[in-house]
């Protein structure tokens, strides 16, 4: 035998169990070596792909990112944030410690609230019970893991301490931080700064990147669907890129695609204006691979979009925050309160287009005012001043009125004070304090604004389950064997969840808690 055999021979017998013991001790080591080494072992894995840089791709992103994967984020837009980041009203969660429990007690009232909401295709006898159990199942997920998702972005250090009541809420779970950044923004830039920090190794983020395709493994059993990947096209030199490895799709919703998708699901909303930008959905690039779709037409209709003054036929509207209207804003038409203020959206945005529409330059709109008295106004200071800055919203006198507003205003404070029932139903009225003697004294100031239904938000989209993968069954159908192997969606872009109408607040709660999900899923199956 050979003096280097030898060596070799006694070199190895002395490594080898000293590298089991590390290994047996890896718990044991600094934070920092841990890491550091748990970064080395993801060097051979494929990253996690999520397409979407809105709430529920970031999620995602960080979910991935803290189960040990490494993350390449493509966005089709110059910047990241989608319609997450214009998010008014507040993230939804139940129970938090958040919440006025001496007040309202502990609350366990968000599942029926949201299985309410979602009408007849939820609770309608003609539903069968394999439909009624997977939409169930999905809300279960949302609602008992609403509390952990605001765990999680305070946490971060996103503040969410303050609590409104939304339409359709029992009670207040609606949270928004107390400054004057909108909620939707304080969440994504923190979470882009936490990613952001933890280096080009493990998060890329790379925009004007739209995906044109998903790609597949042709090997795959028959039967059965394997996403490997993506294919996506830079805006900036117009090249066409291949990239390999799981995939979670978190592009929203199509709201914005007026003539396209819109167009073909629900043709009667064509003329509305919208939230959403104008751009194509991209549902059918996971239709493309199998992927069902459902509740296509079930596009929701946000009863208040700001009509500016400077601009009143663009197509694209700033939202009306719904918690104006929570911290105790009331809608008029010709100086009369339309309905409660405080009903569904579905309710509210109804009775609103039941009015007489203003055609406006090939744009379907309502001729409605939101009225904030002072009350209101300092409880929404950090969205008023905005708006005010916008020009959205103006400053009146009471005595600037109308007779008929005035009047109006007079039987709303009487209801506010206890003195009289609401006649349209509202119980609860926020920080609403005009009195009738400050209306006839009419020097108080009030916010004033022209707002109209909008679509918003699309309910449909691909058919998942609990653990956010993408399927090949229709609702209803059994799941177990007909999910897409590689490809998880969270977000707008998946279906079955809301029904017919999305309780507010709820959108930011899916994309954290369902991006979360997916996330850490993905992270789990890298190859």
């Amino acid at each position: 035998m050979t003096r280097h055999r030898i060596l070799s021979i006694l070199l190895l017998t002395i490594l080898i169990p000293i590298t089991a013991i590390l290994f047996h001790n890896y718990s044991a080591f600094s934070p920092v070596f841990r890491a550091r080494f748990s970064q080395m072992a993801t060097t051979n894995k494929s990253p996690v792909i999520v397409v979407g840089a809105g709430l529920a791709g970031l999620s995602a992103s960080y979910s991935a990112i803290q189960s040990g994967a490494s993350v390449r984020l493509l966005e089709r837009a110059p910047k990241p944030g989608g319609n997450s980041i214009k998010a008014s009203s507040g993230i939804n969660g139940a129970p938090t410690h958040f919440q006025n429990v001496e007040k309202y007690g502990v609350d366990t009232s968000f599942w029926d609230d949201t299985t309410r909401s979602a009408g007849v295709r939820l609770n309608s006898a003609s539903v069968s019970p394999t439909v009624k159990r997977q939409r169930e199942e999905l809300i279960t997920v949302l609602t008992n893991r609403s509390a952990s998702a605001i765990d999680f972005l305070t946490d971060l250090g996103v503040d969410l301490s303050v609590v409104a009541q939304l339409g359709g809420h029992s009670l207040p779970r609606t949270h928004r931080g107390a400054g004057k950044t909108p909620p939707g923004a304080s969440i994504v830039t923190t979470l882009l700064t936490k990613l952001k920090e933890q280096g080009p190794d493990r998060f890329q983020l790379v925009t004007d990147s739209e995906m044109t395709r998903l790609l597949t493994d042709s090997n795959a059993p028959k039967g059965t669907v394997k996403v490997t990947g993506v294919e996506y096209k830079n805006r900036q030199d117009g090249s066409t890129r291949l990239l390999h490895g799981p995939v979670v799709f978190t592009t929203g919703g199509f709201a914005g695609d007026t003539h396209g998708l819109l167009a073909k699901y629900r043709p009667d909303l064509d003329g509305l204006p919208s939230t959403n930008d104008p751009r194509p959905g991209a549902h059918t690039i996971l239709s493309d691979v199998g992927a069902k779709l459902v509740d296509m037409d079930a596009v929701q209709i946000h009863p208040t979009g700001f009509v500016d003054p400077a601009n009143p036929a663009s197509p694209l509207k700033f939202l009306a925050a719904e918690m104006l209207r929570g911290e105790g804003g009331i809608l008029l038409h010709n100086g009369k309160r339309v309905i409660n203020e405080l009903q569904t959206r579905e309710k509210v945005s109804n009775a609103l287009m039941a009015l007489p529409a203003k055609n406006e330059d090939l744009l379907r709109q309502w001729d409605v005012q939101l009225l904030l008295d002072p009350g209101a106004t300092e409880a929404a200071a950090g969205h008023v001043g905005f708006y005010l800055w916008k020009g959205l919203l103006q400053k009146k006198k009471i005595a600037e009125l109308d007779e008929t507003t005035r009047q109006t205003l007079k039987e709303y404070a009487a209801a506010v004070r206890g003195e009289k029932e609401d006649e349209l139903g509202r119980k609860a009225f926020g920080h609403w304090r005009l009195t009738e003697e400050d209306v006839d004294e009419g020097e108080e100031e009030v916010c004033v604004g022209r707002v109209t239904p909008i679509t918003h938000f699309t309910m449909g989209g691909a058919v998942f389950n609990t653990k956010a993968q993408i399927l090949t069954a229709e609702l209803g159908e059994e799941q177990e064997g007909k999910e897409i192997e590689g490809l998880w969606g969270a977000g707008e872009i998946t279906g079955g969840l809301h029904g017919d109408n999305r309780l507010g607040g709820s959108s930011l709660l899916e994309c954290v808690v369902f991006g979360r999900v997916a996330g850490e899923e993905a992270a789990k199956y890298r190859v």
